[in-house]
This record gives structure tokens, C-alpha cells and sequence, in this order.
């Protein structure tokens, strides 16, 4: 009884901690749906021009968490609502893993730091 308990207890450890990685959605396929993220925010993710965010390196979960408020209008963005509209929860997992696996080039505070 003592092994069947302790086997369910790890069983449901390790459901917990791989659920949000089942979850994380496809880059291959985000780098496809995000087509039209490129005209503003770079091909790579790292938008040249300063009134557009840099995705690239972003926390997936915050990449996510923006695209579904746009998405329903808790953040206002007329351009952004409407490429938001039609995704579903998966196009939007997938987008946010492809710019989240990106490398990101801003530029850190190590360095810039007096006495650094």
C-alpha cells in the first residue's frame, strides 16, 4: 500500500511539472503563424524600430498572456486586435514559443554599470 501510494504521489508530481511543458506549443509551426508579426517586429524577432517591441527572448507565458489580452481587448491596439482575432489558443502557444525561443539582442546592464 505504502509503494502504491508513494508511486501515485510521484505520478502526480510529475504530471504537475510536465503539464506546462506539453502546453508550450510548436516554434516550427509559431515561426509560420507569425508571419505578419514580421512587418513590425522583425524577422527575428528583434524590432529595429523603438515603437515596436522586441519578442525575441520574451517569457513565453508573457508573449502568451499579451497576445490573449489583445485578443480580447484588455489591451487596446487596433492593428493588434485584428491580427489577434482569428487565433486560437493554439496558434498563439505556438507564436509565443517561436519568439520566446529566439535570441534576443538587447542590450544588458552588465557593463554599463559605473565600475563594471
Amino acid at each position: 500500500m505504502k509503494r502504491a501510494l508513494t508511486l501515485l504521489s510521484f505520478g502526480m508530481a510529475l504530471a504537475l511539472v510536465s503539464a506546462p511543458l506539453l502546453a508550450s506549443g510548436d516554434p516550427e509551426n509559431g515561426k509560420t503563424k507569425a508571419a505578419a508579426c514580421v512587418a513590425c517586429h522583425g524577422t527575428d524577432g528583434n524590432a529595429v524600430d523603438p515603437q515596436y517591441p522586441r519578442l525575441a527572448g520574451q517569457y513565453n507565458e508573457y508573449i502568451q498572456q499579451a497576445l490573449h489580452e489583445y485578443k480580447d481587448g484588455r489591451r487596446n491596439n487596433a492593428i493588434m486586435k485584428g491580427f489577434t482575432a482569428t487565433l486560437s489558443d493554439q496558434d498563439i502557444e505556438d507564436i509565443a514559443a517561436y519568439f520566446s525561443a529566439m535570441p534576443t539582442k538587447l542590450d544588458t546592464l552588465k557593463g554599463h554599470i559605473q565600475g563594471d
